[in-house]
């Protein structure tokens, strides 16, 4: 799933490309892409068509375009983003082959063509009224560590407040957005913190650093384009991103720790993996250990 350096590599490329263009025609070639909209695709054509699409802002792993309606000067509206699992942006010439999984086509006056494509449908599109300075359906998700004002302690205050264990905490968006799967594991082997670390063995300053430690992860992850592993991820002009290749613990179980060399391990987490080393990243004293499956060592 992209997260937060892959959305917002998007959206700078979105930014660059797009922002001030008018919408002059809406065609959904998927219902699914809009199953979030009230009043179904019509409502969403009749709501897109004709606004012009002013710069895109994110939160987390979400992105909008604020609008401007033809009757208006300013913003009120948005078109908000999710793109799920494996959805994407490529702005193309309105005569260009159309992609395999293009889900919606919006064609714009300087006769671009903005290209919403998923293959796995997780995400979506929708009209968000009043929505431009912050849409209401994603209100309740905190902020990401590149937001204005963003502050390192209370969210590591919050986090040691929760009855939970590390990459949990990380993974809920409602204490701070934007950091997923990856990342998550990327900042605990950098932290050399164990996942399964219950949140109050933190120190406050602990804590804090933690969040420290994955915005710097993000940041190197965003100055290299994001994370690319097949062609699901790419950058609006097709490109894919490049810092897995910079990946330290993520998809390398079996191979040597960069640190200790000892090999990475791999370990079921909420119908996903974990990615760790077992040397750098002990497991926390007096956690029970899940059972091992049948026929495995310990």
């Amino acid at each position: 799933m992209p997260e937060l350096p892959e959305v917002e590599t998007i959206r700078r490329g979105l930014a660059a490309l797009v922002s001030g263009r008018q919408v002059v025609g809406v065609t959904v070639l998927d219902d699914r892409a809009v199953r979030r909209q009230r009043g179904g695709p019509e409502a969403f054509i009749a709501s897109l068509s004709g606004c012009t699409l002013l710069e895109p802002r994110r939160r987390g792993k979400y992105l909008w375009f604020p609008l401007r309606g033809t009757d208006r000067s300013t913003a009120d509206d948005a078109l908000l983003c999710h793109l799920g699992m494996s959805g994407q942006f490529r702005v193309d010439d309105a005569g260009a082959p159309l992609e395999r999984h293009a889900r919606v086509m919006a064609d714009l006056d300087d006769g671009a063509q903005l290209r919403f494509l998923d293959q796995r449908l997780f995400g979506g599109l929708q009209i968000s009224p009043a929505g431009a300075d912050l849409p209401a359906e994603i209100a309740h998700i905190g902020p990401d560590p590149f937001s204005d004002g963003f502050d390192p302690r209370r969210a590591g205050a919050r986090l040691r407040a929760r009855r939970s264990t590390l990459k949990r905490s990380l993974l809920d968006q409602t204490l701070v957005s934007g950091i997923g799967n990856i990342y998550a594991d990327e900042t605990l082997w950098r932290a050399r913190r164990h996942p399964e670390t219950p949140t109050g063995r933190l120190r406050a300053a602990e804590a804090g650093a933690l969040y420290e430690t994955a915005r710097q992860v993000m940041a190197e992850a965003l100055v290299a384009g994001g994370t690319s592993f097949d062609s699901l991820y790419v950058r609006v002009n097709g490109e894919s991103g490049y810092f897995s290749r910079r990946l330290d613990v993520y998809g390398r179980a079996g191979q040597p720790c960069r640190r200790c060399g000892t090999p990475i391990t791999r370990m079921a987490f909420m119908n996903r993996s974990s990615h760790l080393c077992p040397h750098c990243q002990r497991w926390p004293r007096g956690v029970p250990r899940p059972p091992a499956p049948l026929g495995s060592p310990r």
